[in-house]
Formats: C-alpha cells, sequence, structure tokens
C-alpha cells in the first residue's frame, strides 16, 4: 500500500474506527515493523489529544516518528524525527496540538483527520526515500 493509501486509511481509523490520532498513524504504519496493529494501537493510546492536554505535540506526529524509531531499531531516529517533524509542520502550520486545533486564536488550521494523513504522508516523504535510495543502489 501506497503512503497515499495509508494516509487515507488512517484517517478513516481516526473517524470510524475509534482510533485516537497516534493510534491511527501507527497501526497503518504497522507493515513496516515487527509489531501488529493491535499493539501498536496499545503503545500509541495515551497519545491522543498532544499527550492527553493538548498542550504538547500532536498525536498524529508521535504515531509517525515511534514507527520511524521502530524502523530504525532507535539508530539516528532523532534526525528522521527532525525531518518527519518538518515535513508535518510544512503541511499542518504547527506541531503542538491546541495551535493545530486554534484553541486560543479560535481559528483551526487542520483537522484531525487531516493531521493524520500529513503525519504519513510526512513520514512517507521521509523514511520512504530511504527504501527507494538503499534499493537504488548498484
Amino acid at each position: 500500500m501506497k503512503y497515499k493509501e495509508k494516509a487515507e486509511k488512517a484517517a478513516e481509523l481516526k473517524q470510524f474506527h475509534g482510533c485516537n490520532c497516534a493510534q491511527a498513524v501507527a497501526a497503518v504504519l504497522a507493515d513496516e515493523t515487527s509489531y501488529s496493529e493491535e499493539e501498536l494501537k496499545k503503545i500509541a493510546s495515551g497519545f491522543a489529544v498532544g499527550m492527553g492536554n493538548m498542550e504538547a505535540t500532536c498525536g498524529s506526529l508521535i504515531g509517525a516518528v515511534m514507527i520511524a524509531g521502530i524502523k530504525m531499531d532507535g539508530k539516528g531516529t532523532v534526525r528522521f524525527a527532525k525531518e518527519i517533524s518538518q515535513k508535518f509542520q510544512e503541511r499542518t502550520g504547527a506541531l503542538i496540538c491546541k495551535e493545530i486545533k486554534g484553541i486560543e486564536t479560535g481559528k483551526i488550521v487542520c483537522s484531525c483527520d487531516d493531521c493524520v494523513r500529513n503525519a504519513v504522508l510526512a513520514y512517507g516523504e521521509v523514511m520512504g526515500s530511504l527504501e527507494t535510495s538503499s534499493s537504488q543502489k548498484v
């Protein structure tokens, strides 16, 4: 499944299947790990609503970075987290849940459904290029 398809599936999991943002992103990227969707949903369960209070990083982004860490076996994850965060911020306009939801400004800059889509796409831009570049080496 391509990242655009995964992004749509993540939005569906968020919208219709009771997943929080982090769970939806982690679940659709499960095939990039040795964990099942159900295991990843449990791991990501506490990272909803900017870790439960809208004050912290968007759960969608947390889900994407968690999968990057698993995929890289913890090696170089900080660099990939930075790149994924930058791509996510370019797409959503912010990193912090309450800023994305416009809690203080009254202006929503990105819906939750679009946040999960954008997190999957940002992950794909960064981590998907690793697969492409390593498969193109001669």
